[in-house]
């Protein structure tokens, strides 16, 4: 199983680095997830997204769909992907320490 390794950060991860154990996540982990994924620096717009995805997959059991994202937070899709270059579903979802989603977040 591939393991991602940053600093003093060691997780494992699947082929696509998503967290293996989600409820490991803390966010030193997802600042230094976030590095993979073209964000340099999390924002407090940053976190908005990760804690809003992070609620919802604890209540719900899976990711939201673009659509509730966009609406719960405010930002437009144009956002978020400035945000998350590599997009809501590849990016945010993996910062967020969820398991890779599996429907059109």
């Amino acid at each position: 199983m591939p393991t991602f390794e940053h600093a003093d950060i060691k997780i494992e991860v699947d082929e696509d680095g998503f967290m293996e154990e989600p409820e490991e996540w803390t966010e030193a982990i997802a600042s230094a997830l976030a590095g993979t994924e073209g964000v340099d620096e999390m924002t407090e717009d940053h976190w908005k997204v990760v804690n809003y995805l992070r609620d919802y997959y604890v209540k719900f059991g899976i990711a939201p769909m673009i659509r509730k994202l966009c609406k719960e937070t405010g930002f437009p899709l144009k956002r978020i992907y400035e945000l998350y270059p590599s997009g809501p579903a590849k990016g945010a979802c993996k910062v967020a320490g969820l398991a890779k989603p599996t429907g059109c977040v």
